[in-house]
């Protein structure tokens, strides 16, 4: 696996592309005002946000570029947690002008790395392409000429984001792994983790976490789960 480089806030973004190739480096705009902890408890003053219990632990958070991480990762900073963000790289395009889907794209990768600077937590860029390519497009095209049109999003759940992503989370000493999933863990009196839909309904995601193991269950948060988003 791709050693994951540490991108400091103000550097340009270059990441490893395939064959050793780099992706086009974009300069971000560095005058981004941090979003200050008395900004961020008005911000979430109204929403029920778990206790304050990070103190002394880092997590690590997913981060997408979109609203969902962003606010994951601040209820988590809010929680006295050190959080660490992260993205992954899970695809390179032959023509990254012409590539659209924004959830792969440099932008949305430039995206994440402007808001953890803005909310003042650290941010790793990880390529995961070979992963990406190897659970998830070479089985869906396997699937699909078999006759069988598999979920991606869940194939990526289950072969390689949060496989790989915990993996990553635990070489960097955290004590867990939080994504903007709207989803809830909770453990019953006997140890054993179970997974339960959002209180938002029109957000909820648990199906495509559904293939998610006890020891992942077990690491990771969702602390969206229990938030309205609208």
């Amino acid at each position: 696996n791709p050693i994951i480089p540490l991108i400091p806030s103000q550097s340009p973004l270059v990441i490893p592309g395939a064959g050793g190739a780099s992706c086009p480096a974009r300069q971000l705009p560095t005058s981004l005002p941090r979003l200050s902890t008395e900004d961020a408890r008005a911000l979430l003053s109204r929403y029920d946000t778990g206790p304050i219990d990070g103190s002394g632990q880092t997590i690590v958070v997913a981060m997408s570029g979109g609203v969902d991480s962003a606010v994951a990762a601040l209820v988590l900073r809010e929680r006295g947690y050190r959080v660490v963000g992260v993205n992954m790289r899970l695809y390179n395009p032959p023509d990254e002008q012409g590539f659209i889907n924004p959830c792969c794209s440099i932008d949305a990768m430039e995206d994440a790395r402007a808001t953890c600077q803005r909310i003042d937590v650290p941010f790793y860029a990880m390529n995961m392409a070979k992963e990406f390519e190897a659970g998830v497009i070479d089985r869906f095209v396997s699937e699909y000429a078999a006759g069988r049109t598999p979920n991606p999003c869940l194939e990526c759940n289950r072969h390689v984001k949060f496989r790989h992503l915990i993996g990553k989370a635990r070489m960097l000493g955290a004590n867990g792994l939080a994504t903007g999933h709207y989803a809830r863990i909770e453990r019953d009196d006997a140890g054993v983790y179970h997974l339960f839909r959002a209180v938002d309904d029109q957000k909820d995601q648990s199906y495509v976490l559904h293939t998610l193991d006890q020891e992942q269950l077990a690491y990771l948060q969702f602390p969206l789960g229990r938030l309205r988003k609208t």
